[in-house]
C-alpha cells in the first residue's frame, strides 16, 4: 500500500475521531448551557409573575372572589406558556394552570431541579411568596424536555459533520501526501534505475528542500560510497591473493625442485658416503629455509599491500628502533651493533609494519655488511631533521654499485650469493612508502660501506589523521613505484 493512501486512510478514521472527541467534550457543556438557559427564563417568568402572585394571596386572605378572579387572569397572562401553580401557607391551591404533574407532592420546597412522572418532565422553580399579611408558594415550571430536543440536535450535527469530514478529510490528506511523497518517489525511481558498475559518482545528491528526503538521498549516496570502497578493496584483495599465488608458485618452482631431486637422489642411493650425504642434507636444509623465508615475505607484503589506516596510531620510533636493535643482536650475535637514539620520536605509524621495516634493514646489514672475515658492523642512528624522522643504518661491507641502488628495492632482487629471498629490501621501501616516507641506499660517507637512509614524517599535534597512499600495488603491480637511490 503506498504511503499516502496510508495517510489518507489514517486522515479518514482519525478526523471523524477527533470530531468524536470534541462532541464528547462539548455536549455536557451544551447541555449545561441550555439548562441554565432554561433556569435564567424562569427566574425572569417568576420575576414577572411575583407581584401578582402576592396580589392574589391577599385578596384570598381578605376574602375578595372578584379581586382574586382579576389577579388570577393577570396571573395566567403573564406566565405565557409556562405552568404556573400557586398555593397560600396552608396548602389551599389558589391557581394551578399549564402543564405540571398531577401529583403536586413531587414539586420541590425550594429551590431549581427537574421533577419526572409518567415519562414526562419538568424544570420547576420555587418561590416563597411574602403578601405581608400571608405567605404562600409560587411555582413556574417549563417542559425540561425542550433542552433535550435541541441536544439532540446538536448531536445529529455532529455525526453529519463527522461523516462528512472522514471522506473529505482522506481526499485531502490523500493530495497532501501525493505531492510531499513525490521527491521520494523521484528519489526511489533514481535509486532502481542506478547502475552498481557506474559507482555513486552518477547519484548525484541534489537538495529538494524535503529534510526528510535530503536525509535519505544523503544516506543512500553515502552507503554507495561506502560499497564502492568496499568493492575496490575486494578486487585488491582478491588481486593481492592473485599475485601471491602467482609469485608464490613462479619462486618455488626452483627451490620444490631441487628439494624432489636431492630427496630422489637420497631414496635412489641409500648408500651415498657420508660426505655427500651431510652435503645433500644441508642443501635440502637451505632449500627448505629459502622456502619458508619467501612465502613469509610474501605474506608480509600482502599484509602491507591491505592495511587499513584503523591499525596506525602514534609510535615512539627509537623504542620501537632499540627493542629491534636488541631483537637483531640475538638472532645475529656474531654482528655488532652501535646505536645512537634520542629519548623520543613520535610518528604516527603501523607498529607491526616498522618492526617490518627495521628488522630487515638490520638482518640485511647483519649479512650484507661484512668487511672480508671480519664480523659485519652496524651503526644505527635516529634523529630529527625538519619536519621528518631520519634513520641510518650503516656497514662496512661492499656496498651498493650506483646502477643497481634502485633496483634492490624490487621484487625478488638478490645477489647470486643471498641466502634471502629477495623480498627484504621490498619490504622496506613498501612500509617506507605506507607511511608516506622514501628508503633509498648510498654509499657509508665516513668509510668503505652501504648507508640505507630512511625518512618518515613527524607527528604532528592536533593534525588531521593522514590516509594511506593510493595505489598499494607491491605484490600485484609489475613493477614498484621507483625508489631513490643516492
Amino acid at each position: 500500500m503506498k504511503l499516502s493512501t496510508r495517510i489518507a486512510l489514517g486522515a479518514a478514521l482519525l478526523v471523524p475521531l477527533l470530531v468524536a472527541a470534541a462532541a464528547a467534550l462539548l455536549l455536557p457543556l451544551v447541555n449545561a448551557d441550555l439548562h441554565r438557559r432554561q433556569d435564567a427564563q424562569l427566574n425572569d417568568r417568576a420575576a414577572a409573575l411575583l407581584p401578582n402572585a402576592r396580589a392574589l394571596l391577599t385578596a384570598d386572605t381578605k376574602g375578595r372572589p372578584k379581586a382574586e378572579q382579576n389577579q388570577q387572569r393577570k396571573v395566567l397572562d403573564a406566565a405565557l406558556d409556562a405552568g404556573v401553580r400557586v398555593a397560600a401557607a396552608d396548602g389551599t391551591v389558589l391557581l394551578s394552570a399549564g402543564s405540571q404533574p398531577a401529583d403536586p407532592q413531587l414539586l420541590p420546597a425550594g429551590g431549581t431541579m427537574t421533577v419526572h412522572q409518567s415519562g414526562a418532565s419538568w424544570r420547576v422553580l420555587t418561590v416563597k411568596v411574602n403578601s405581608g399579611a400571608t405567605t404562600g408558594t409560587l411555582w413556574v415550571l417549563a417542559p425540561a424536555g425542550a433542552p433535550a430536543e435541541e441536544l439532540r440536535a446538536v448531536r445529529r450535527r455532529v455525526l453529519l459533520v463527522a461523516l462528512l469530514a472522514a471522506p473529505l478529510s482522506g481526499l485531502i490528506a490523500f493530495a497532501l501526501a501525493e505531492r510531499a511523497t513525490l521527491p521520494l518517489r523521484r528519489l526511489g525511481r533514481r535509486a532502481a534505475a542506478l547502475d552498481p558498475r557506474t559507482g555513486h559518482a552518477v547519484f548525484a545528491h541534489t537538495r529538494t528542500g524535503t529534510a526528510e528526503v535530503d536525509e535519505l538521498s544523503g544516506a543512500i549516496a553515502l552507503l554507495l560510497s561506502r560499497y564502492d570502497e568496499q568493492a575496490a578493496r575486494t578486487a585488491h584483495a582478491l588481486d593481492t591473493a592473485r599475485s601471491f599465488s602467482s609469485a608464490a608458485s613462479h619462486e618455488l618452482r626452483t627451490p620444490l625442485m631441487s628439494l624432489r631431486t636431492n630427496l630422489d637422489v637420497l631414496s635412489a642411493h641409500p648408500d651415498l658416503p657420508e660426505a655427500e650425504r651431510a652435503e645433500i642434507l644441508a642443501e635440502l636444509q637451505q632449500d627448505h629455509a629459502r622456502t619458508v623465508d619467501l612465502l613469509g615475505a610474501l605474506s608480509t607484503l600482502a599484509r602491507g599491500d591491505l592495511v587499513e589506516v584503523s591499525a596506525f596510531g602514534p609510535v615512539d620510533l627509537a623504542e620501537l628502533v632499540d627493542a629491534a636493535v636488541a631483537d637483531a643482536g640475538r638472532r645475529h650475535p656474531q654482528a655488532v651493533f652501535r646505536t645512537e637514539l634520542p629519548a623520543e620520536v613520535r610518528v604516527f605509524g603501523w607498529d607491526a609494519g616498522l618492526r617490518i621495516l627495521l628488522d630487515n634493514l638490520l638482518g640485511n646489514a647483519a649479512v650484507h655488511g661484512r668487511g672480508g672475515d671480519a664480523p659485519a658492523e652496524v651503526d644505527v642512528r635516529l634523529r630529527i631533521e625538519g619536519a621528518a624522522a631520519r634513520l641510518t643504518v650503516d656497514d662496512r661491507g661492499p656496498g651498493i654499485p650506483p646502477a643497481d641502488r634502485a633496483a634492490v628495492f624490487r621484487r625478488f632482487h638478490r645477489r647470486p650469493d643471498s641466502p634471502g629471498s629477495g623480498l627484504g629490501l621490498t619490504l622496506v621501501a613498501q612500509q617506507a612508502a605506507l607511511h608516506r616516507g622514501s628508503a633509498t641506499a648510498t654509499t657509508r660517507p665516513d668509510s668503505p660501506g652501504c648507508r640505507f637512509d630512511v625518512r618518515l614524517p613527524l607527528l604532528r599535534d592536533h593534525a588531521p589523521t593522514p590516509e594511506l597512499p593510493a595505489p598499494r600495488a607491491w605484490l600485484s603491480a609489475p613493477e614498484q613505484p621507483a625508489t631513490k637511490s643516492g
